[in-house]
This record gives structure tokens, sequence and C-alpha cells, in this order.
């Protein structure tokens, strides 16, 4: 089954239902933050800098969010 094939359905729920299902969701998700906190504030601002210049100089391509959420449920 696909998101397409869900995501109608669950929007059709009551509001209280989808936060319910949302919240499941959300932690049957690996913890987002957990990687990230393992980083330094230093390595952090490295990392976000080089990726700066990685699309100011046109090396990488930013995608939409579209685009993003498109190659995600693939």
């Amino acid at each position: 089954m696909s998101i397409d094939q869900i995501a109608p359905a669950a929007l059709r729920l009551p509001p209280r239902e989808r936060a319910l299902l949302a919240a499941s969701l959300w932690e049957s998700v690996e913890d987002p933050y957990l990687l990230a906190a393992d980083r330094s504030d230093e390595d952090a601002i490295t990392l976000a800098l080089a990726r700066d210049s990685e699309l100011e100089s046109g090396t990488v391509n930013p995608l939409s969010h579209e685009e993003l959420m498109t190659r995600l449920r693939r």
C-alpha cells in the first residue's frame, strides 16, 4: 500500500483520529534528532557551511519541497 492510497482516507478521518494517527506514525519513526545530537556544534556549523558552499557554487542543486516529497515517496 502506498502513501497515495492511504493519505486520502487518513485525511477524511475526524481531527482527533488524525491526530492520534499522526502521533502513532511519528512514534514509529526513528528519532530524527538522534544523529544530529552526536555531532558537536563546531562539526554542525562546518557541515552547514560546506552545504551552503555547494549550493552557492552550483556543485549541487537544491530540491523544492515538492520534489523532495516525491523522491521520499518512491
